[in-house]
């Protein structure tokens, strides 16, 4: 007889049952539930009246997705109602996002980019839902303040996203390695389909945008250059996979090995090179998986997960993978 498939809550309560805060689990049970439901009307974008622009930007000042603010209400709604959370922040929302009266109580907060790569959505490429939760830092009793987000990433007590693609997975760390669930449509139920992922020592795949390549400094570029040299090194030459969805291009690099970079870049002389990607929305989280999964996760010259915020909207380089392609970038760095 086959084996039954363990599903997500069962795997909660077994990590729960080995330590794992029981309040913790249900915070992630409850993350589950609303990012279905998105799955469920990405699969449908085609169909219904949401795809195009709704015509709002967000504090960042791009222009937002309907299916974005649908899915940042849906799971703004469900950790409301279920008072997982203390507070709240979203990459689609330039305040801190209060909890309800129930949720004053808890210790956690939690943080998330509702759709990341949804300028995607039109043509039919992989998306996500990406987060990120904190214990908070005070005692019970009130909303959390800024200071409980301020965080570094170091202090993750959870982290994961949800792939909405030729499936829906969530990819899900809790400190203790990472494990992968597949949604099979037909029950609802998040199956654990990928335990215990240990990403490759070496991949053959590189990911970052080469159009960009003009506002790098030198020493990247020539990083990314002497990856496509056969006479390089082991490994190489590499396959360049670059779809424009951290979600995607990260899944990708995680399960085959490689290198996602989106390094700082300067477009006007004289400016000093920025970062692009959303510390706390993406670069955290992304970098807790990474390293959880044998890998490591840098800003160019510092651990993600030691950089400490000092806005939930700061932003930051973003170079993560395999433990032996990181280490001969920083290689290239000095």
């Amino acid at each position: 007889m086959a084996e039954q498939a363990i599903s997500l809550s069962d795997w909660l309560e077994g990590r729960v049952a080995v330590g794992l805060d029981p309040a913790l689990a249900g915070l992630l049970a409850d993350i589950a539930r609303p990012c279905t439901k998105i799955a469920a009307e990405v699969n449908r974008a085609g169909l219904a009246d949401i795809l195009g622009l709704s015509g709002t930007t967000n504090v960042h000042g791009e222009e937002v997705k309907k299916l974005d603010l649908y899915s940042d209400q849906l799971i703004i709604d469900a950790l409301r109602q279920a008072g997982s959370v203390c507070g709240m922040a979203s990459e689609e929302d330039e305040e801190i996002i209060a909890p309800s009266a129930a949720g004053e109580q808890s210790d956690y907060v939690a943080l998330f980019d509702p759709l990341d790569g949804s300028s995607n959505i039109d043509v039919n490429i992989s998306i996500g839902t990406i987060f990120s939760v904190f214990r908070r830092l005070g005692p019970r009793g009130s909303a959390a303040v800024l200071e409980d987000f301020l965080q570094p990433g170091s202090a993750q007590a959870a982290a994961g996203y949800f792939a909405y693609g030729s499936s829906t997975m969530l990819v899900l760390s809790t400190g203790d390695g990472v494990d992968g669930f597949t949604l099979d449509p037909r029950s609802g139920e998040y199956l654990l389909s990928h335990p215990g992922i240990i990403t490759p020592a070496r991949g053959s795949i590189y990911s970052c945008n080469e159009g960009n390549a003009w506002t790098w400094d030198k020493a990247t570029r020539d990083y990314v250059d002497s990856l496509k040299d056969p006479a390089g090194g082991e490994g190489r030459p590499c396959s360049g996979r670059y779809v424009g969805s951290l979600v995607a291009d990260f899944h990708r690099n995680l399960l085959k090995g490689g290198i996602f970079l989106y390094p700082a870049g300067s477009k006007k002389p004289g400016d000093k090179p920025a970062g692009k990607l959303r510390l706390m929305y993406e670069a955290n989280p992304m970098a807790l998986l990474a390293e959880q999964a044998g890998g490591s996760a840098s800003d160019g010259s510092t651990r993600i997960l030691d950089l400490v915020p000092s806005s939930v909207h700061q932003r930051t380089a973003l170079i993560l993978g395999s433990s032996d392609n990181m280490a001969e970038y920083r290689a290239s760095q000095k």
